[in-house]
């Protein structure tokens, strides 16, 4: 199939894409109304005791990536990385599903973590500290647990330790560039070319250093990191694939929208060619009828004549 490199673009295709795929933008907006109100929630408030405190004791720090900078670094980044691409490859269909599809990547990634957040409420390590900010520990008498008088939000989230949001957000933003590098690059060509596999490594080690962040800062248990990890790489996975081939696949470089745009093209195409060759044949036999009756019948004595040695060996054996 030809490669036609910039004959779709925003101005000549970008409508006719947005309008296709209407449905799933209206799914994107539902996510993150989903998003927000798993956040807004109280979470499972889990049995805390006095015996438990020993793993909860560190202490209470600020984050060293901000909540804020992680869809920036896992959302914005990348959509500068698409858009630039977009300018030398100039196809509408790569630059709409890749934005889709990390979309998708981090709401879908976003909503199941949140969940997973609001129904265990496993405590962060640094919990005494939240519950206890003055240090003064107190406990029920009867059950052990902890009788918190610390900041009721800042309590709140103590509750959010697995998995880590932060850690699952990366990696389902760098996942799925890793991804869409491998593809563009054909990291997976059988050459042999160890600095394309180093480009495509390069978003997960950011990822990586993301999630070991987490436990630097004591906010998340290592455990949560993993989890956290492992989620954001498989839903980034799904994501890529629903929208590209492999990136080992011969056709890994384009989405496959891409491809059946240009499918459509040439079975459009097909029809017009069919139709010319069928007008033509009726004036073909137009032009011999004539012929046939001005020469008098030897249109129909030639075509005698043509029939092989087979009909001349026949007449031949009349005559004898």
């Amino acid at each position: 199939m030809p490669i036609q490199l910039g004959a779709h673009t925003i101005k000549s295709h970008g409508t006719k894409v947005l309008r296709s795929h209407m449905h799933d933008w209206i799914i994107l907006v539902a996510l993150a109304v989903t998003e927000v109100i798993l956040n807004v929630i109280d979470p499972f408030y889990r049995f805390v005791g006095k015996d438990m405190m020993t793993d909860l004791r560190y202490p209470l720090k600020s984050n060293t990536i901000p909540f804020w900078a992680v869809p920036v670094i896992g959302i914005l980044l990348p959509f500068a990385i698409f858009i630039v691409i977009y300018f030398f490859r100039r196809d509408v269909y790569d630059l709409h599903h890749a934005m889709l599809g990390i979309l998708f990547s981090a709401l879908i990634t976003g909503v199941i973590t949140d969940a997973i957040k609001d129904a265990v409420g496993r405590p962060r390590p640094d919990f005494f500290w939240r519950c206890f900010p003055d240090g003064k520990d107190v406990y029920n008498n009867v059950t052990g647990g902890v009788i918190c008088h610390g900041e009721k939000s800042v309590i709140k989230e103590g509750h959010k330790s697995f998995p880590s949001g932060h850690t699952s957000w990366a990696f389902a933003g760098f996942g799925f560039v890793a991804w869409y590098l491998a593809g563009k690059i054909k990291a997976f060509d059988r050459k042999g070319h160890v600095g394309k596999l180093c480009i495509v490594f390069l978003p997960l080690l950011v990822a990586a250093l993301v999630g070991v962040s987490r436990v630097d800062d004591y906010w998340h248990h290592w455990q949560d990191v993993f989890a956290g990890g492992l989620l954001g790489l498989t839903v980034a996975s799904f994501c890529y694939l629903q929208f590209y081939p492999p990136p080992y696949s011969t056709d890994g470089w384009g989405p496959h929208a891409y491809f059946r745009a240009l499918s459509e093209a040439s079975n459009n195409a097909r029809p017009t060619s069919t139709t010319n060759h069928l007008t033509l044949r009726p004036l073909e036999m137009e032009t011999h009828y004539p012929s046939s009756e001005r020469s008098g019948g030897s249109l129909e004595i030639s075509s005698a004549r043509d029939s092989g040695p087979i009909l001349d060996a026949m007449e031949a054996g009349r005559r004898r």
